[in-house]
């Protein structure tokens, strides 16, 4: 990776590729700076702040599954680059809006726009050989990741500087539209400006992209059952909006019914995917095989990191504040670091996935990592100096993105033609977590003894999940080979009469 500075072959289309993934950050983290100003500006309820930051996480859980099928079909370029032109609807639409129910649905609509993070991974996959896929996928994660600390540092200096267009007030109405405007002026640049795959590669696609393909029986179950949370989390989102009365307890019920629809009809798309195999009319040589609990493996991981970290930022001033007694200003300085760090840890977990040995045992070590650094984080008190507080927000927020640099270090080597559904499973059990950790914050007591339990619920989840991880998880094959993935080509796959 000695080229990485430059901007030419494989680079170019890495670097055109992580601002694309910055662009989505910075418009579905464009609220995060503004809450407190629209929640003044609106009259809403400390509820209904948490419920919007709810509703901000929760339709990428669907969308990323979603854009992964739509991905593996079309492949990135096109796929980015609708995705890039659509942010400017919801942006709009929530930068005019008026009252409570108008943020809600505008945010949901906005949420899908988190979904922009599997697109990359296939399309760095496609130009990266399996020994630099783990630097390469870090840094379009982590430079990428970096888009919400990127609205927090620059969305309210423009809504500041523009002030004199909304009557001296914060112009937080101007700043959102922006990010959608030029989100979508972007995705026009992207399409013209990359392709899928360098030349002479062909780009592979399943034989279905209406549902994942598995190839044992066993999997079939496996690949159901773990779709269940991706429903169910839906579910939970139905409940705490009608906690809120944004509707009633009828409506909440026809919610989940139609969820329940949801799942079963995600079903028997699997398994119009998979029924020859489920017949026994099709089976896979062994090297053509994958094994499902890699997915699940890297689904909980996932969960366990990028959940975490979803949660952790839209918490963490507010914790500073009232656990540590600082100032709005230097609390959100503080806190800054922690979504820093994604520049320098998640590369920095897919490069050492790279140079070690062992894929699997560097998504175990900063797993570990990560949940120590929670219990520790859980144990700080008003007391502790300052900078021992800011160096222990680098140490865990290291640990956290360092695992998202690892996982995904794994994730486009388990099956090439299959990678976006993978990449879109995974990434949407990140928003499960991440709206299964925000809701059980927002039940805890609103104080610091909340704020600290809450950090060990989260370094628990993390040390559970390293042990799942340290005994399911199977090294992938070739996974620091220098050519292209090992994969059978499709002819291989054996049909039985």
């Amino acid at each position: 990776m000695a080229g990485i500075w430059s901007f030419s072959g494989r680079y170019r289309i890495l670097h055109l590729t992580w601002l694309a993934f910055f662009l989505t950050f910075v418009v579905w983290f464009n609220f995060a700076p503004f809450a407190p100003t629209v929640k003044a500006e609106l009259g809403l309820s400390e509820a209904q702040l948490r419920t919007i930051a709810l509703c901000n996480v929760a339709l990428t859980v669907p969308a990323r599954i979603i854009v992964g099928m739509i991905l593996d079909r079309f492949g990135p370029r096109i796929t980015y680059s609708c995705l890039l032109i659509y942010a400017a609807i919801p942006c709009l639409a929530f930068a005019f809006a008026q009252n409570f129910s108008q943020l809600v649905y505008s945010r949901l609509a906005l949420s899908i726009v988190g979904c922009g993070f599997v697109i990359g991974i296939r399309m760095v996959a496609e130009w990266f050989p399996p020994k630099e896929i783990g630097l390469a996928e870090g840094i379009y994660g982590g430079w990428g990741n970096f888009g919400s600390a990127g609205a927090a540092f620059t969305l309210p200096s423009i809504a500041a500087a523009t002030a004199f267009l909304a009557g001296g007030q914060i112009n937080w109405r101007l700043a959102i539209a922006l990010t959608g405007i030029i989100a979508a002026a972007y995705g026009i640049f992207y399409f013209f400006n990359v392709q899928d795959t360098p030349p002479g590669k062909v780009y592979e696609r399943p034989a279905s992209s209406a549902g994942m393909e598995v190839t044992t029986k066993k999997d079939f179950w496996f690949l159901l059952l773990m779709n269940v949370p991706l429903v169910g989390i839906l579910g939970v989102l139905g409940w705490r909006l009608n906690q809120v009365q944004f509707f009633n307890t009828t409506t909440m019920y026809v919610i989940w019914f139609l969820l329940l629809c949801l799942y079963l009809f995600q079903s028997y798309n699997i398994w119009q995917a998979n029924k020859q195999l489920m017949q026994g009319k099709k089976r896979y040589p062994p090297e053509d095989r994958y094994q499902f609990s890699q997915v699940a493996s890297l689904e909980l991981a996932y969960v366990a990191c990028f959940g975490s970290e979803l949660a952790v930022v839209s918490m963490l001033p507010t914790f500073f504040q009232r656990g540590f007694g600082l100032n709005a200003t230097i609390a959100g300085a503080v806190a800054g670091i922690y979504a820093f760090m994604n520049l320098f840890a998640r590369p920095g977990g897919g490069l050492i996935s790279d140079k070690v040995n062992s894929r699997k045992w560097t998504l175990v070590v900063t797993l570990a990592g990560m949940g120590i650094g929670y219990l520790i984080f859980s144990s700080l008190g008003g007391n502790i100096p300052l900078p021992v507080v800011a160096i222990m927000t680098a140490l865990a927020s290291f640990f956290v993105m360092a695992a998202e640099g690892a996982t995904y270090a794994i994730v486009p080597l388990i099956k090439r033609r299959v990678t976006g559904q993978i990449a879109g499973n995974v990434g949407a059990y990140g928003n499960v977590g991440a709206v299964a950790f925000l809701t059980i914050y927002s039940l805890l007591p609103n104080d610091p003894t909340g704020d600290r339990v809450f950090f060990q619920m989260l370094g628990v989840v993390g040390l559970i999940v390293t042990s799942l991880c340290a005994f399911c998880l199977k090294e992938p094959t070739g996974s620091h080979s220098t050519e292209g993935v090992p994969e059978a080509i499709a002819t291989k796959v054996s049909i039985t009469k």
